[in-house]
């Protein structure tokens, strides 16, 4: 088994006394004071999260548009603007989902595709093997030939650092460590700053339903930003812990938990992610059939007056096992169980009354419609 990587924050949290684990293949923080403390923080004032374990790559040339058109599921022409972001999918010939991606238009002839942690490798080979003739598929030389719409693809994981900062308070702290000639970019945008001093790229997107930033800087400068928003009193450290149930509590699906290349995005309620009127991509047929037929199973959010759901804890209709969760946790902003599970399409109507099985208890568990916590800063961000 290959040894865990370190993102160029290792030593940072180490220092701040951060409970350490591989995750993704790196090792990362997975809470510092605990995980309930770092999730009201996250929702009361800013939390901030090490991220650089997600794996960046930048795709350029005069074929960028064509050759991301078919490979991943959303319309990239919805982001025709420079700076606009998209939540995508890459789905493979049978529909399964192979990752889900953020996809950012960061100049022209560019774009850059943000992944899931541990998927670095393999999406890189996805989608290398996907490049038209006479493309780069590795580090690129910054020579893509105009005549036969060729590609870079290039991987940055190796050279930039993420960090997202996250909070109702995020934007105000932000402000202030960037000063008057800080512009923040609108929801799903990407724009250029400095924090101070420090270049960034800010993508005003997150994992965990509240507004704010995830930050790109150089490698370099990695160690320097993490200190300079630890040096806001309003600013939390947050370990991987408290961004699981966040974005648990908000019903953001994850790439190893409810989705994966044994799920479809219709199965997974991500059909909106998907553009079967551009067709053409990789996977489009299938989904295409999946959705006209209709899934046979769903993906559920369940809340639980009592009991902590788990992955893998069975959930039952009148006795009988019908599904499995796929996350489950205590919601410390709810102060209840909450869950997102699979379960047979006839079952998934809002208000349905099922069981979920934990070792030798069995709790009642309702059908909702995520996301679990609601009126979040995100919810009330216009812009």
């Amino acid at each position: 088994m290959a040894e865990a990587a370190r993102t160029r924050l290792h030593a940072e949290h180490v220092a701040l006394g951060a409970r350490m684990a591989p995750f993704g293949g790196s090792w990362m923080p997975i809470w510092y004071a605990g995980i309930s403390e770092e999730v009201a923080a996250t929702r009361t004032s800013v939390g901030v999260f090490d991220v650089g374990h997600m794996p960046a790559f930048r795709v350029f040339g005069f074929g960028a548009f064509d050759y991301l058109q078919g490979v991943l599921t959303n319309d990239l022409g919805r982001i025709s603007e420079v700076g606009a972001a998209q939540y995508t999918l890459m789905c493979a010939e049978d529909g399964g989902i192979v990752d889900d991606v953020i996809a950012y238009h960061s100049g022209d002839l560019e774009y850059i595709l943000v992944a899931n942690a541990g998927n670095g490798r393999a999406d890189r080979e996805w989608l290398a093997a996907r490049l038209p003739e006479g493309s780069e598929p590795g580090g690129g030389n910054g020579e893509c030939r105009p005549e036969d719409g060729a590609v870079e693809l290039v991987d940055e994981s190796g050279r930039t650092a993420i960090v997202a900062v996250q909070g109702p308070l995020s934007l105000e702290v932000l402000r202030e460590l960037g000063g008057a000639d800080l512009s923040l970019p609108p929801r799903f945008h990407l724009g250029e700053g400095r924090l101070g001093g420090i270049p960034v790229l800010l993508a005003r997107t997150g994992y965990t339903g509240e507004d704010g930033v995830e930050a790109f800087c150089h490698e370099s400068h990695a160690s320097a930003l993490w200190r300079l928003l630890l040096s806001v009193p309003e600013v939390t450290p947050c370990g991987l812990g408290a961004r699981d149930v966040l974005r648990l509590e908000m019903g953001y699906p994850l790439h190893g938990a409810e989705i994966g290349r044994e799920v479809d995005p219709v199965t997974a309620g991500l059909g909106w992610a998907v553009s079967l009127e551009k067709g053409g991509f990789v996977g489009a047929e299938s989904v295409a059939r999946i959705a006209e037929e209709g899934p046979r199973r769903r993906l559920v959010g369940l809340r639980l007056a009592e009991g902590v759901p788990r992955a893998g804890y069975a959930v039952l209709h009148r006795g009988n096992e019908v599904g499995k969760v796929a996350s489950g946790t205590f919601s410390p902003t709810l102060g209840e169980g909450i869950a997102l599970a699979y379960v047979p399409a006839e079952l998934a109507g809002e208000g349905t009354g099922l069981q979920v099985r934990a070792r030798r208890r069995t709790f009642a568990a309702l059908v909702v419609r995520p996301p679990f916590v609601k009126g979040t800063s995100l919810a009330g961000s216009g812009s």
